[in-house]
């Protein structure tokens, strides 16, 4: 038997943002409820090309299928003329152990799982008035967030930081297209909006805990390897509320795990994101949010599998 190979451009086609929002937030909650089978991911680096790699595995109880994930991320790319993010995703029969499907997405279904995960806690955890946004990055992940959070409420200004000017404002701009007021900030400006999310490779924090305003929400989803780091201690210290997409991972190599090895947050401070999935967050006006997504395995599982399906139909 021949394997399935389905290309970047049909799995494009066959998935709509919504299936991806509602799969990964089902999966999201699985994963809370302790329904999924996630091994530690499989981290690799190459500092003399600005790249890594993270091989990740996941099952959902049940499910039909599970997947085996390669992506990678290399940084200097755009100036050769490559997007960043590459990889691709081998679904399994998680009944007869036979590969169904290679989906050579070139990292595509990763950065909908990151967009979908970072939008769905965002949204959840934020103030319900809630309207300025800041992404510090002008990549494609920045892009995506905007959007996709915008999907799931009314988003007002957007503010945009980035190291690069040029990039900020073609990021604003495209935003703008989508009918998003957007305008690039600096870091000072960009830390007191309502609601902030960090989308970067950063290997130091991108902002300062202090500029956080009260009632502000945090997610950073760029730390996903153990020599990044996004949001400084100081922000968990201050913070009322803390979600994590997976604790050990996030312990490990997230950064809440940088906080709690600073003491800035307990080692058991943190909550599930996926039960604040299933009810209103519990939040006083004031109080200071935070989320640590890493990426979990299972929720590329669920997506590969939801995609497949529609390659199918």
């Amino acid at each position: 038997m021949t394997l399935a190979v389905f290309g970047a451009t049909a799995i494009e086609r066959a998935t709509t943002s919504r299936l991806v929002l509602d799969t990964v937030r089902d999966a999201l909650i699985a994963h809370a409820e302790g329904r999924t089978h996630v091994p530690p991911p499989l981290h690799l680096d190459f500092p003399e090309a600005d790249g890594d790699c993270h091989v990740k595995a996941g099952w959902i109880t049940g499910a039909a299928d599970f997947t085996v994930k390669i992506a990678t991320g290399f940084y200097g790319n755009p100036a050769r003329g490559l997007s960043v993010n590459h990889g691709l995703v081998c679904v399994v029969s998680a009944r007869t152990g036979q590969p169904r499907a290679l989906l050579d997405d070139r990292g595509l279904l990763t950065a909908w799982r990151t967009a979908a995960a970072g939008a769905l806690i965002t949204h959840a955890m934020a103030r319900p008035a809630a309207g300025t946004l800041a992404v510090f990055g002008t990549g494609e992940q920045a892009r995506l967030q905007a959007l996709w959070l915008a999907e799931l409420r009314p988003v007002g200004l957007v503010l945009v930081h980035g190291r690069t000017p040029d990039k900020a404002q073609a990021l604003c701009d495209t935003l703008g297209a989508h009918g998003l007021a957007a305008r690039p900030a600096g870091a000072a400006e960009a830390a007191r909006a309502d609601m902030i999310i960090t989308a970067t490779p950063a290997r130091s924090p991108v902002l300062d805990a202090d500029q956080v305003r009260a009632g502000a929400h945090v997610t950073g989803i760029g730390t996903d390897m153990p020599h990044k780091n996004e949001l400084p201690p100081a922000l968990f210290r201050r913070a009322r509320l803390i979600a994590t997409d997976d604790h050990a991972q996030c312990l490990d190599h997230g950064d809440f795990g940088h906080a709690v090895r600073a003491g800035a947050a307990a080692e058991d401070g943190d909550i599930a994101a996926g039960l604040l999935l299933k009810a209103p967050v519990d939040r006083p006006d004031t109080a200071i949010t935070v989320a640590d997504l890493t990426g979990v395995g299972a929720l590329d599982a669920a997506l590969s599998s939801a995609a497949l399906g529609r390659l199918r139909e």
